[in-house]
């Protein structure tokens, strides 16, 4: 007897998370450089609980709205009684480009406008390229691009391709013993994540103190936005084993193309690009026809949207101190927040009213016989004592000081991670008011050479500077500081004065 067909498991879809969290880590290369707004290059560590109701027996179980980023291999399923079989990512999303990539060399329904009647006729054509450059069909009359007319366009498809979902899906194979409902838990880690640290810096009056902000910026560079979500970032440089990217979910956006048919006063607006219309509908969507429209809108006659005068919200409080994650620290924001699609979103870090700052000019001694700028620089010491005493992830400081009754920018820098008690320093630009001069002479001993250093202070007040000597000094420098092989010369240069060193370098041994 003929062996009876094995039907095909039943489909179980999840199609609502109850709870996330996510916790982001940073790009692990993008060093000072800008989140990538396209797609950001750190990822995220998800955690979804949802409730779903399975069958008897074996049935395929869809996680539908992961994020798109998702690395299948790192997905664990918790909460199924008997475990599961196996796992399956769905990559292509359904979209207009998704939908012409899908039907390549197959026949469509092009619904279009009779130029010389004003009718709605339809014809069978085949699309033969696209979607990326635009969209080639091959109708009766021959081949031609999509949308170029000049009239309103439309391609019908007679059915959604079964590869093709509305929204990133996880698969995964289970069997259940009994028809039940569960909680599970997902976990897994997904790409297209990314953060940022950001300080806002206020000097006060005085001159010794700052104003300090700082703020979270978590960039979600999917299509699935998670609500209402536990969001967490990891601040520290994590050690990742390189992975082959993941291929995108969707072949980019629909772009149509066309050449010129026509003489440009039939088309005057040939110089305007489409704009491409879709109305999807998820709902039943199988059911449907689905159609992607294609016309063109003088844009210019479009008024811009009314500006809307909102007061703004205060912003929220900062988070509780970063805890320890080995050696990172894990930063919770205390609110349920949005992580949404394509967008970015941005949390309060700290605030600190009164920390302790000085200001300083700095630089490294090389011979230059010419005067040459000092750095100037703001030093905090990240201690509770001066104010502040927090884990302060990597990011740009902006400096603000007001002058009469005007904030103005005095400058950026740029900060790594900074652990409590470690000191910061705010490299804000070059400052032609003080200013040093190196000149290398002979000594009398072949093992030694003399360096002369003029500092020089064009301001009204005193300047402290601090100069980096990367060199062994004879006679050794009794209480300065040393860093490495260095040392670090700390002098005080009078208002509109100058002032004349003379060090001598041992050339071999320290």
């Amino acid at each position: 007897m003929p062996a009876l067909a094995q039907a095909d498991p039943a489909v179980v879809v999840s199609s609502r998370i109850d709870d996330a969290a996510v916790t982001v880590y940073r790009a692990p290369s993008r060093g000072a450089g800008p989140i990538n707004p396209n797609w950001p290059q750190g990822f995220a560590f998800i955690t979804e609980t949802r409730k779903v109701s399975l069958p008897a027996g074996v049935s395929v179980l869809r996680f539908e709205g992961v994020a798109e980023g998702l690395l299948p291999e790192t997905a664990v399923v918790s909460g199924l009684p008997d475990g599961v079989i196996e796992k399956n990512r769905d990559a292509r999303l359904l979209s207009p480009a998704g939908l012409v990539d899908a039907y390549l060399k197959r026949s469509v329904t092009l619904r279009r406008t009779n130029r010389a009647t004003g009718k709605v006729v339809e014809q069978e054509a085949v699309i033969q390229a696209g979607p990326n450059g635009g969209v080639v069909l091959q109708t009766a009359a021959g081949f031609e691009a999509l949308a170029c007319s000049g009239l309103p366009e439309r391609m019908l498809y007679a059915s959604v391709p079964k590869d093709l979902s509305a929204k990133p899906t996880l698969s995964v194979l289970v069997e259940s013993k009994a028809a039940r409902t569960v909680t599970v838990q997902l976990l897994y880690l997904a790409e297209g994540f990314d953060w940022a640290a950001n300080y806002v810096a206020d000097r006060g009056s005085d001159g010794k103190t700052l104003g300090l902000t700082g703020w979270i910026t978590v960039a979600n560079g999917g299509v699935t936005s998670f609500p209402g979500a536990q969001l967490n970032v990891i601040a520290g440089r994590l050690n990742k084993v390189y992975s082959p990217p993941l291929p995108r979910s969707t072949p980019g956006p629909l772009v149509l193309k066309c050449w010129p048919m026509d003489i440009t006063s039939t088309h005057p607006l040939w110089e305007l690009p489409p704009i491409i219309e879709i109305e999807q509908n998820y709902d039943g969507i199988v059911a449907e026809e689905v159609v992607v429209t294609g016309s063109r809108r003088d844009r210019r006659a479009m008024p811009p949207p009314p500006a809307m005068m909102v007061a703004p919200a205060p912003p929220p409080p900062p988070p509780p101190p970063a805890e320890d994650l080995g050696d990172l620290k894990f930063y919770r924001v205390p609110f349920r927040v949005d992580v949404s699609a394509k967008g970015q979103k941005q949390v309060a870090l700290l605030a600190k009213d009164r920390v302790a700052v000085e200001q300083l000019y700095a630089g490294a001694l090389y011979q230059n016989g010419q005067p040459q700028p000092l750095m100037m620089r703001l030093r905090l010491q990240n201690r509770e004592s001066d104010g502040l005493g927090l884990a302060l992830p990597a990011g740009m400081a902006t400096v603000f000081e007001t002058i009469g009754d005007r904030r103005l920018l005095v400058g950026e820098a740029q900060i790594g991670d900074k652990a409590k008690d470690e000191r910061v320093d705010y490299d804000l630009g070059p400052s032609p008011a003080v200013q040093f001069r190196a000149v290398v002479q002979k000594d009398a001993s072949p093992d030694y050479r003399l360096w002369q250093v003029t500092l020089s202070n064009a301001r009204p007040f005193d300047a402290e500077v601090e100069m980096l000597i990367p060199f062994a000094l004879d006679p050794t420098p009794e209480g300065w500081e040393r860093r490495g092989s260095s040392w670090v010369w700390r002098v005080r240069v009078p208002a509109n004065d100058s002032l004349v060193q003379t060090f001598r370098q041992k050339l071999k041994g320290d």
